[in-house]
């Protein structure tokens, strides 16, 4: 089993950090694969020192792999988890359907953080 972590919406509309367990029950004993996931292209992003957003939600659920630096992800609670070279993380927090977005509410922000500048790798689901 391979442990993520999960950023999602919950039923009160707010966003939510979750870990899932992937099963790795492909392959062969020297190296053990998942089930393919299909995606909708990729996109390279780098975030100067500095870089933090407003509290927004994706707007269609994607990976995120850190290929360079630190992203910070806060959220509405308070609540920060850090992801650093090589983590990679499910942001899956769209704003509910029928919904207004409302800043105070619904969402996350990411910062980059530390000196260095944040290079990062976003596949569509």
């Amino acid at each position: 089993m391979m442990k993520h972590v999960v950023l999602l919406t919950t039923d009160d509309g707010r966003a939510a950090f979750r870990e899932r367990l992937e099963s790795l029950e492909g392959g062969s004993p020297a190296v053990r694969l998942s089930d393919l996931f299909s995606s909708g292209g990729f996109q390279f992003r780098e975030s100067p020192v500095g870089y933090e957003s407003d509290f927004h939600c994706t707007e269609q659920p994607q990976w995120i792999v850190i290929l360079k630096g630190c992203m910070e992800i806060m959220l509405q609670d308070g609540s920060t988890r850090q992801f650093m070279q090589g983590d990679y993380f499910f942001c899956a927090d769209v704003l509910p359907a029928a919904a207004t977005f409302d800043p105070k509410i619904h969402g996350h922000r990411s910062r980059q953080c530390g000196d260095e500048v944040l290079q990062t790798m976003f596949i569509r689901a």
